[in-house]
């Protein structure tokens, strides 16, 4: 999968086929990316965790997570997966529309579980690791969907949805939180701020500009920002050029000054501070390598 389509915050890539929309895509951190950041999509994502050690992070609820765990991306969550320490970790992500699932005319299955689901009605746990008391019964569902995609034999997607169907059945009726159904105002908030740097990060942004968006005053905005991202709106702003940067210099024949430029920096020679603070290589270096 490409990078630059992948690590969009909110997801523009159609990862699925129209006809079929169910697919997946094995990958590695740091050998892929060291982060995905926060970004969302309309499509649910299993991520599959096989080797190694890493973080995710859905809906602010960062989880420390290694080989053989599940971590359930329902539609519209805020999602994000990074490094842990300088460990790696392999995984497979599957991606799938949920409306295939859904008839035309309602029953209840979907009245009753599926849209409550989607919509937070329903909640159930986000990580499942191999020591979960339901792990085995979902990994089995997403084991055979993988092997009968190996040779794709005439009918095999009527198989992965009946497998889609029983990992549903599994998350509802023996997965269930008894917590309160989610809620969505705040991260909503966040959604805006996020859009708002996907389409502005390359143009000079003011606090005042950003929190207006979101009907903050700046002394607010700055502080829901820390407390929900864990870092300063500029420290993150500046992080997510450089993360634009790096992904231009490994697909872009520009130069070095041209990316600086593009990604939002003014001064080439902050911009060689800050890239080299990050990467622990000068922009040059990142690319030979």
């Amino acid at each position: 999968m490409n990078v630059l389509e992948y690590e969009n915050y909110q997801e523009k890539k159609e990862h699925v086929d129209a006809a079929f929309p169910y697919n997946t895509y094995l990958c590695s951190i740091p050998l892929d990316f060291r982060k995905v950041p926060l970004h969302w999509h309309d499509e649910m994502e299993i991520i599959y965790i096989k080797k190694g050690h890493g973080y995710v992070t859905v809906d602010f609820n960062q989880y420390k997570v290694s080989g053989s765990t599940i971590v359930l991306i329902l539609p519209g969550q805020l999602h994000s997966i990074e490094q842990f320490d300088d460990l790696s970790m392999e995984y497979e992500n599957i991606i799938f529309n949920v409306g295939m699932l859904l008839p035309r005319t309602e029953d209840t299955s979907s009245t009753e579980f599926l849209r409550p689901f989607l919509n937070g009605q329903i909640t159930v746990p986000s990580v499942y690791s191999i020591v979960s008391e339901h792990y085995q019964e979902l990994s089995n569902c997403l084991d055979a969907c993988d092997e009968i995609c190996k040779t794709k034999p005439e009918g095999y997607d009527l198989y992965i949805k009946g497998k889609l169907f029983e990992l549903f059945y599994i998350l509802s009726n023996r997965c269930r939180n008894e917590k309160n159904p989610r809620t969505t105002k705040s991260l909503d908030k966040m959604k805006i701020i996020l859009k708002f740097v996907e389409n502005s990060y390359m143009h000079k942004i003011t606090i005042a500009e950003i929190a207006d968006r979101v009907d903050f005053s700046e002394s607010h905005f700055m502080r829901y920002f820390k407390e929900n991202m864990g870092t300063s709106f500029v420290d993150y702003l500046r992080d997510y050029r450089l993360t634009m940067a790096a992904r231009l210099l490994l697909v872009s024949d520009e130069t070095v000054l041209s990316i600086a430029e593009e990604v939002g920096f003014e001064n080439l020679s902050y911009f060689n501070r800050a890239f080299k603070k990050k990467y622990g290589v000068t922009p040059r270096e990142y690319r030979n390598n």
